[in-house]
């Protein structure tokens, strides 16, 4: 399976902010929905940069980290 075509995560998203997320499993932004923030920015790599935008592309398609 290539999850990379499959991915929608947004451009621009550093190297080690897609490995973490690839490492992670998290290859679509639906994905997102069921977790909040504070848990992405847990994974090593990820930042509040790579944070942002992933909120950004969340709230283009109506979406949001969830809130626990």
């Amino acid at each position: 399976m290539d999850t990379l075509q499959k991915s929608d995560l947004p451009a621009g998203l550093s190297k080690p902010a897609q490995r973490a997320l690839a490492g992670a499993g998290y290859f679509r932004l639906e994905q997102f929905t069921k977790l909040t923030e504070a848990e992405v920015l847990k994974l090593h790599g990820m930042g509040p940069k790579g944070a942002e935008l992933i909120r950004g592309a969340l709230s283009e398609k109506g979406l949001s980290f969830a809130n626990r």
